[in-house]
């Protein structure tokens, strides 16, 4: 067993250059994509809060409804699921805009697990690489002797760029999976008041459907 974890060993970094190279593309792949995915939910939400807050207040529930159906945004989306059902109750009504909010969340938080994967074990995986560089340059050395030191460490600097590779491709997955988060938590926070928004007006019965 130890001579085959030896022969795995002496192939050294290249492949692992190689699954770093492929884990940069995925990234790059992801962050497009979620950019892409959030930009499209993207909208002035504090109008739309004012707007729906208006029209409620008026008595115009079809006013609010649409409105809240010319918006691309999530929260929109959200307090459109409870204004058609506006007519239920408070208690259905909150069912069905949390229940909209947790499908609209699972779409955005869609292949984020990559990037905080990439993120966290990057680094792990470049050392890894660079573990297998020096221990094929320690063996080179072995078998070429004083004669072969120079090439020995010749192998050890080449072995050190997988760890920089590794903390490189790191770095931005997780400086773009916190945004993400990020994202993803303040679009939370503005679907949780307008949803408080029109629950406060049908438990006031302000407006008649």
């Amino acid at each position: 067993m130890p001579g085959l974890f030896l022969k795995v060993a002496l192939l050294g970094d290249s492949w692992v250059l190689y699954l770093l190279v492929l884990a940069s593309i995925l990234s790059v792949a992801v962050m497009v994509d979620r950019w892409r995915a959030f930009r499209a939910v993207g909208g002035d939400v504090s109008s739309l809060l004012d707007g729906l807050a208006g029209r409620l207040a008026a008595h115009d529930l079809a006013g609010a409804i649409q409105l809240a159906s010319a918006s691309p945004t999530v929260e929109a989306r959200v307090a459109l699921e409870g204004l058609r059902d506006f007519d239920k109750g408070p208690a259905t009504v909150e069912e069905v805009m949390a229940s909209r909010w947790l499908r609209e969340r699972q779409k955005l938080d869609r292949r984020l697990i990559i990037l905080s994967t990439l993120g966290n074990n990057g680094p792990f995986i470049g050392l890894f690489g660079t573990v297998l560089g020096i221990i094929k340059a320690f063996n080179d050395l072995a078998l070429a002797g004083q004669s072969g030191v120079s090439v020995v460490m010749a192998g050890i600097s080449a072995a050190l760029i997988a760890t920089a590779f590794g903390i490189l491709v790191a770095i931005p997955a997780v400086v773009a999976n916190n945004y993400f988060v990020t994202r993803l938590k303040e679009i939370q926070t503005d679907s949780d008041i307008l949803s408080r928004v029109v629950l406060a007006f049908i438990k006031e019965d302000k407006v008649k459907p």
